[in-house]
């Protein structure tokens, strides 16, 4: 899939090119083609062309080299590439607006925003959705048209979305995703005329089809499950594999994460197993070196996979190949330490391995995943991220749980378990996070109704 990259790789190699010149020249259709290294080079080169005294439309120069940089934080978590991408495209955006450039004004205010999103959704920071949704409307209020009013309907689109995915209703929830029906069709339609908007595109449709699986997931709807299936497939379905292969591995990694979902939901093993088929199938043609963090999101979501798969067949070995995949993806995410993706995965491996130790009675399994739980909690800010905090504290006392299960006997682990659940309890309600604040009441209840049986035993 990446043979075109890699084509790029050895001609550039072969051919040097003067100091400040980009590989992709100002096209950010070639980005996709090259990888997290030469991607990062590119984005320093782009700053260099961009800073000459001699270079023309220099704002259009800095709007291109905040694309890359934005790029670059996208595929590795850098956040000092991120914050370097929001300048530039900042900096961009004045000078349009000194020329009275509206359009260019406007996509670059769009960058700006879109910063901010991925700022958000990397380090779960709601005040950079505050921020994001402030550009976009100043752009929806000075536009009427174009390539940036659909992507400033798209932004806040995900915004709102982002905003209801704990607390809206069945019909909020379709009227959230009907909200990207439009910019998307407005951006499809500028694709059939300009190629380099084709993965906007994509990217506005996998948007919705990870809230899909948000609102799906939560309100237990099938119905949303298989939109977000559809909507992932028709992403895949109108990009090119051979310019795009990187916008076409997330839309084939969010279908095969959809399917998982679904068959989780409903209890399909063959959904669960077909979902888990395409993640590896995608993870065969995504490399590490290429895009590390989409990399690792996809082993992620196949060890997700995996560990449904173990649930629905009660095969150890599912729960096996799933800490496997958690492993992997660790390697890129304990270098980026402040993503909450890191304390998810460490979590859900945490509880491969008590699931793993129920069904094989290994209470050593059941001792290391106490272990790297316990490591996780500690590496944790419940100042920082109290919902990731309160989620380990959740898994932790799941662990307690277990141990007392498999070994019969309490030597304080129900006052752990406990005062665990306590703490996440007392986070999930302040963050109104009801489907949680169930889980924690239900294994309260569980815990607390166990005493007297034990103590009769």
């Amino acid at each position: 899939m990446f043979e075109l990259g890699r084509e790029l790789k050895r001609l550039f190699a072969v051919e040097r090119k003067p100091a400040g010149e980009g590989l992709s020249r100002g096209d950010a259709a070639l980005l996709e083609l090259l990888d997290a290294r030469l991607l990062a080079e590119e984005a320093r080169a782009a700053d260099v062309a961009a800073g000459r005294i001699s270079a023309k439309d220099k704002p259009r120069r800095r709007l291109e080299a905040a694309v890359v940089w934005r790029e670059v934080a996208r595929r590795t978590g850098d956040a000092a590439a991120l914050r370097k991408a929001a300048a530039i495209a900042e900096t961009a955006a004045a000078g349009f607006e000194g020329e009275r450039r509206a359009d260019g004004w406007a996509r670059a205010r769009c960058e700006q925003a879109f910063c901010a999103l991925l700022g958000a959704e990397l380090f779960g920071d709601p005040g950079l959705d505050a921020a994001a949704e402030m550009a976009f409307r100043e752009v929806r209020g000075a536009v009427r048209g174009g390539v940036a009013l659909a992507l400033a309907d798209v932004g806040l689109a995900a915004i709102a979305g982002r905003r209801t995915l704990e607390t809206c209703g069945l019909e909020e929830a379709r009227a959230a995703a009907h909200a990207f029906a439009a910019p998307i069709a407005a951006l499809e339609a500028q694709a059939r005329r300009s190629t380099c908007v084709r993965p906007l595109a994509g990217e506005a449709r996998l948007i919705r089809a990870d809230l899909l699986c948000g609102w799906g997931v939560r309100l237990k709807d099938e119905a949303l499950l298989r939109q977000a299936v559809d909507e992932a497939a028709r992403a895949a379905d109108r990009l090119d594999v051979a310019y795009e292969p990187l916008t076409w591995a997330r839309a084939e990694a969010a279908r095969g994460q959809a399917l998982a979902l679904l068959g989780e939901l409903t209890g399909d093993v063959g959904s669960i197993a077909a979902g888990a088929s395409r993640l590896s199938e995608t993870i065969d043609h995504l490399t590490r070196d290429h895009s590390p963090l989409d990399w690792a999101r996809a082993q992620s979501a196949l060890a997700h996979a995996l560990q449904a798969l173990g649930e629905a067949a009660g095969d150890p070995r599912a729960f096996e190949q799933a800490v496997s995949c958690y492993d992997r993806a660790g390697l890129v995410l304990r270098e980026v330490p402040a993503l909450p993706l890191r304390g998810a995965a460490a979590s859900a491996r945490a509880m491969c391995l008590a699931r793993s130790a129920e069904l094989t009675g290994d209470l050593a399994v059941l001792d290391a995943a106490e272990a790297a739980m316990k490591m996780e909690l500690a590496a944790k800010s419940a100042r920082r991220d109290p919902v990731g905090w309160a989620l380990s504290q959740l898994h932790l006392a799941r662990l307690y749980e277990t141990r007392m299960g498999m070994t019969g006997r309490d030597a304080g682990e129900r006052a752990s378990a406990l005062l665990s659940l306590e703490a996440a309890l007392d986070v999930f309600a302040e963050h109104g996070l009801r489907s949680l604040s169930v889980l924690a009441l239900d294994a309260l209840d569980r815990l607390r109704s166990d005493v007297p049986s034990r103590a009769a035993d």
